[in-house]
């Protein structure tokens, strides 16, 4: 009888097999591509752009909940990688000189916190319509969403770890909101004043 784990093993290398068969050069450009937009050099650009714009905003408890989003998912990251130590496929070692362990996938879990922190400050200081809310969301759903098909068609992760990433990065992903709209709600209530 087949437990969980086989299942999932069996899963993951037949998707991983499917798209290895079916990868094309301009599939594989394009992959590359898409796959910089979770990298840590351009989520660690995003993360100090967006740190220096809420620092000239003075939006310091919005500041704190992005920083703390931005730092976190990285060491979760690693922390993960080395509990786990899973392998990468065997096909990583094409695009992979120094490959790391699998599990989770950094850039799914970097691109969902980032992108996801970035749709939040959009629309929190945008004071967003509905439709504007719904098309940022959309957007940042779906450029999640390619950098993860990007990491398994690049034969770099498992669909296992993709998922993975996007789990662990959406619980870090609302801790960090929650923290910041606690804190949004707490310096807005009034104060009461001992001495009235």
């Amino acid at each position: 009888m087949n437990g969980p784990r086989s299942v999932l093993g069996s899963l993951d290398s037949t998707v991983l097999d499917w798209m290895h068969r079916h990868a094309t050069p301009n599939g594989m450009a394009a992959c590359i591509a898409i796959s910089q937009l979770g990298s840590p050099t351009a989520l660690t650009l995003l993360g100090l752009a967006g740190a220096l714009l809420l620092a000239a905003l003075e939006e310091w408890m919005m500041l704190g909940g992005w920083a703390a989003a931005f730092v976190g998912a990285p060491l979760l990251d690693q922390w993960l990688k080395v509990v786990i130590h899973r392998p990468r496929p065997a096909y990583a070692t094409a695009l992979l000189h120094h490959p790391t362990w699998s599990f989770p996938s950094g850039h799914a879990m970097g691109a969902i916190v980032a992108y996801g922190m970035l749709a939040y400050v959009v629309i929190r200081l945008g004071n967003a319509t509905r439709r504007t809310r719904v098309a940022v969301v959309a957007a940042a759903s779906i450029l999640v969403a390619l950098i993860g098909i990007s990491r398994i068609y690049l034969g770099v992760h498992y669909l296992t770890d993709v998922v993975g990433g996007y789990a662990v990065g959406s619980i870090w992903l609302s801790l960090c909101i929650v923290a910041v709209e606690l804190g949004r709600s707490h310096a807005r209530r009034p104060r009461l004043n001992p001495m009235g």
